[in-house]
């Protein structure tokens, strides 16, 4: 076979560039995550709401009976717990079930074939998840504020801490939906880290009333720190160091969006 001329060589087409950032891909990319919650908001939204207010009549009107925890009344104690819960909950099932979900029903490709970085990937789902975790916390704010009376003693206490732990768990719930295979293993999660680090993190109680070495063990949760950051939003007491928590809050966010970007760029679990 002769060789070819140079001009009549078949090249494969090149691929189309995006210099930048593909904004339009992102916004489509966060678009589908909040809307995705949104359509089954009876689920995502209303129940989480439901759930809070079981929690405020079991502790507060059940077992509180007109306690005082720091010198303000037990349910404004607890109020700020139950709402971080339900940003901690919520912002890791939105980026979990997403990416779980494509992988059980053979969908991924719907993510990897659009032009979109791996950074892209996880500012998408990091941001559907955080809009899912804060807008269900502030539901469930306004839910249990008629059963709780909440100064607003550190607006940016509350703003800080909400919204990182809202990005915190959304990257959890990516690392979870990546590398988890079966509902089985997401629910094994859950359950087994997830709600425990979520009931020993001084929602309900003071952790330095706790006995060693439970005591000492809360201080390396950094659900612990989460709350108790936003609890200080509202009533103006913190019980750790807040400056600790505010820079754990920050390295958490970098640090894992970070192994969110390394697990994308590998196609862990998602490339064959």
């Amino acid at each position: 076979m002769r060789d070819l001329p140079d001009a009549e060589v078949a090249l494969p087409p090149a691929p189309r560039a995006y210099p930048g950032v593909n904004w339009e891909g992102l916004k489509t990319l966060y678009l589908r995550e909040v809307r995705r919650f949104m359509k089954v908001g009876m689920q995502t939204l209303a129940a989480p709401v439901v759930t809070a207010l079981l929690y405020m009549l079991v502790f507060v009107v059940a077992v509180g009976g007109g306690r005082e925890v720091h010198g303000v009344d037990y349910g404004t104690f607890v109020a700020p717990g139950l709402v971080m819960m339900q940003i901690l909950s919520n912002a890791f099932a939105n980026s979990s079930s997403s990416l779980l979900q494509a992988k059980f029903n053979g969908l991924m490709g719907d993510f990897l074939t659009p032009p979109l970085t791996p950074a892209e990937h996880v500012v998408g789902f990091g941001a559907g998840a955080a809009t899912r975790g804060v807008l269900v916390g502030a539901i469930s704010l306004a839910a249990v504020l008629p059963f709780a009376r909440l100064p607003v003693a550190h607006p940016w206490a509350i703003a800080y801490f909400g919204v990182g732990a809202a990005l915190i768990m959304g990257f959890v719930g990516i690392m979870a939906g990546l590398w988890s295979e079966k509902f089985d293993h997401m629910a094994a999660v859950t359950n087994f880290v997830i709600m425990p680090m979520t009931f020993l993190s001084g929602t309900f109680y003071l952790v330095e009333r706790l006995p060693e070495p439970f005591r000492t063990a809360s201080h390396y949760n950094p659900f612990f720190y989460l709350i108790d950051g936003f609890r200080y939003g509202f009533v103006g007491q913190a019980e750790s160091n807040l400056w600790v928590g505010a820079v754990m809050t920050a390295a958490l966010v970098f640090g894992l969006g970070f192994a969110c970007l390394r697990l994308f760029s590998v196609g862990y679990k998602i490339k064959t």
